[in-house]
């Protein structure tokens, strides 16, 4: 480094999900990157929307709002409880963490959050579903690797 250059902080982000795969990236990260954090690691969940259309074939017509809200709540539990998990694993090793998450279709809300945290590097697990699976369901790997705007690495099992 040139002097008087600053280097500048790398900020990482780590997207996670209750799957063996997403801790297995984050895990990953851990072993091969904590030397080289700089910043503290971003851990990441998205919680999926409440999908009022199965609630409400389900229940034959419109969902009760208490039962939206009911459910919202649950998705809300079950993201902070993955992140807190993450977050234990982190400390564990050492690495300081900052959590967040969003609501929100995850492949979407992920590259939203890159931009809003200026994020440089996204690690993301990879789920290795079929081709069929992929087709029908979408990838969010994939997806992340072709609209993130920070460089993707995807990490498998």
């Amino acid at each position: 480094m040139a002097s008087g250059e600053e280097s500048k902080l790398k900020k990482v982000m780590v997207a996670i999900d209750e799957s063996e795969c997403s801790h297995y990236a984050l895990e990953w990260a851990l072993d091969h990157l904590r030397d080289s954090l700089s910043s503290p690691l971003v851990v990441f969940t998205a919680q999926p929307y409440a999908n009022v259309g199965y609630m409400a074939a389900a229940s034959y017509g419109t969902p009760p709002p208490e039962l939206i809200q009911s459910v919202q709540e649950h998705n809300k539990k079950m993201s902070l409880a993955i992140l807190e998990k993450a977050k234990e694993i982190c400390s564990r090793r050492g690495v300081i963490t900052e959590t967040t998450t969003e609501v929100g279709d995850p492949k979407e809300v992920i590259c939203e959050a890159v931009d809003k945290l200026n994020i440089d590097l996204l690690i993301l697990g990879s789920n290795s579903r079929g081709a069929l699976e992929r087709f029908f369901v979408g990838s969010v790997s994939n997806y992340c690797l072709h609209n993130a705007n920070c460089p993707v690495l995807v990490v498998k099992k």
